[in-house]
């Protein structure tokens, strides 16, 4: 049987699959609050099942592996290998490949990563406690923002969906190499040099011409071990495993079938989008929201990631984007007006699963604290979330021109 090209573009199904993944993260998040908040037996049941022990003990830092860590540190990892590769295909062969096209989406995505951390920093100045937070509202979710645009059909320009992909992509590169910097604690320096040792030979493998993805995937999986056992947070392996996967060149092609990179891409996707960040979403967006959790909103904590992820991702995002197109340095998205681009601005700050994720990082020993952050999280990727929709819901759309009719 002769294998056809794929019909479908890359693109396409990356922006399909975050879509629906998006929606199924959404109604994930929702039952995990659901069941955390119906009644007491539901919430006990709910983290007696997150929290379960399952072993075996990787790392006596860890101690024995639970549910919760098997996807935070496990699974996470996977989800980490797949922005890898999106990253790398980006810059290699995407639309991140010249200098011109990344100008306006990495300008955007760093005042969006910016301004955030200044707001929360406002908010949080008065407790030293709350300093290591700072990258908490800094992160964008694309699944998340991907799947309200994907609610609003045709109303949303696929020129705001590739430059929302785009400005989201950047945004990962800053949140990994801030998860890599800034939350890495009491490095082993022997696991630290194995994981050098595996990168290399991962490196010597791909400048060979060797493209057999299973000798990449054992790499991946002893390079995660290593970086476990070292101090540096276990998912970075994914990303630094991605760069070391061949890409073929596809000028004018969407993706290539004997590409190493594009066929893992093609795998890993599907498992990511419909069950890894779900499941993420649903171990960790748990929070308790009866009782004193009114007063959490407004302590300083929630209160500055809620208003960094709302307020800071606007105005740095669209700051960017109208300051850039004024200055000349770049031109607005095609077929955009600067309403809908605020509206995508707005949609920057839903940082749900990244923000979880780095919340979880920036406070390791205070439970207390890491509900708090699920809390400023929570509302402040809401606000954004349904602020975003409604403003590009009721933006004006420029409409198709009526074909003129020729006198018979």
């Amino acid at each position: 049987m002769i294998q056809s090209q794929r019909p479908r573009s890359n693109l396409r199904e990356f922006l399909s699959g975050e879509a629906a993944g998006g929606i199924l993260l959404m109604t994930s998040a929702a039952l995990a609050l659901l069941l955390a908040n119906l009644s007491e037996e539901t919430a006990h049941l709910y983290h007696l099942l997150v929290h379960a022990q399952t072993g075996p003990t990787l790392t006596p830092k860890l101690g024995p592996m639970t549910v919760h860590l098997w996807i935070n540190d496990g699974l996470m990892a996977i989800f980490f290998l797949l922005v890898g590769l999106e990253i790398k295909r980006e810059f290699v062969d995407g639309r991140l490949s010249s200098w011109e096209r990344r100008r306006l989406p990495v300008i955007a995505a760093a005042a969006g990563m910016v301004f955030p951390a200044v707001v929360y920093l406002a908010f949080t100045s008065g407790d030293a406690t709350l300093t290591n937070g700072w990258a908490i509202p800094a992160a964008t979710d694309i699944a998340f923002a991907i799947g309200v645009l994907a609610l609003l059909g045709p109303r949303a320009p696929t020129s705001l969906k590739l430059f929302l992909t785009t400005v989201a992509i950047v945004d990962d590169m800053g949140a990994v190499a801030i998860i890599a910097v800034a939350y890495t604690a009491g490095l082993n320096s022997l696991a630290l040099f194995a994981a050098a040792i595996i990168l290399v030979a991962m490196y010597v493998m791909n400048k060979s011409g060797v493209k057999s993805l299973p000798l990449y995937l054992i790499g991946f999986a002893l390079l995660w071990y290593a970086m476990l056992l070292s101090g540096v947070h276990a998912t970075i392996a994914g990303v630094l495993a991605a760069m070391m996967v061949p890409i073929r060149k596809t000028p004018a092609a969407p993706d290539a079938i004997d590409s190493p990179l594009h066929r893992l891409e093609h795998a890993i996707h599907p498992w990511s989008a419909y069950a890894i960040v779900p499941l993420f979403g649903f171990a960790n967006a748990g929070v308790s929201l009866g009782g004193g959790a009114a007063g959490h909103l407004v302590a300083p904590l929630p209160l500055g990631i809620a208003a960094g992820l709302f307020l800071g991702k606007q105005f740095g995002v669209f700051g960017a984007i109208w300051l850039s197109v004024r200055m000349g340095l770049a031109t607005r998205p095609k077929g955009a007006n600067w309403a809908q681009i605020y509206g995508v601005s707005l949609l920057c700050g839903i940082g749900f699963t990244m923000s979880l994720f780095i919340g979880a990082l920036a406070f390791p020993h205070s439970p207390l604290l890491i509900e708090e952050a699920k809390i400023g999280t929570l509302a402040g990727s809401v606000l954004s979330a349904v602020v975003g929709f409604l403003v590009l819901r009721f933006a004006p759309t420029r409409k198709a021109p009526v074909p003129s009719r020729k006198p018979a």
